[in-house]
C-alpha cells in the first residue's frame, strides 16, 4: 500500500538559509531511491523558515530504508541545532 508522508521542518531563527540549502540537497538523492514515487519540498510564503516535504512511497518499508540512509544522517549532522521543530505524519489516501 502506498504511504504518504508530510514532514514539517521549522528552522531556528537565523538558520533558515542553512536549513533550506541542506533540505534542497536531499531532493535529487531521495527521488532516485527505490520506492520513492514523489518527494517535493515546499516553503511557506509567509514564513521562510517553515518547510514541508510532501512524499509518496511505494510502501512503509522502503520509506524506512530512506529514513536510515546516509544522506539523511548527513542532513541531521549539518543542521544540528538549526532546526526548532520536525514533525512527520504518516498518512494513507482515502479518497
Amino acid at each position: 500500500m502506498t504511504l504518504t508522508i508530510v514532514a514539517q521542518i521549522t528552522a531556528a531563527a537565523g538558520k533558515e538559509d542553512l536549513v533550506r540549502a541542506e533540505l534542497e540537497k536531499l531532493v535529487p538523492i531521495t527521488r532516485a531511491e527505490q520506492g520513492c514515487l514523489q518527494y517535493d519540498l515546499h516553503i511557506d510564503n509567509a514564513t521562510p523558515g517553515f518547510f514541508v516535504f510532501f512524499e509518496n512511497w511505494e510502501n512503509r518499508d522502503l520509506w524506512q530504508q530512506h529514513m536510515g540512509a546516509a544522506h539523511l544522517k548527513d542532513y541531521m549532522t549539518a543542521t544540528d541545532g538549526a532546526v526548532d521543530q520536525f514533525v512527520v505524519n504518516e498518512m494513507t489516501k482515502i479518497a
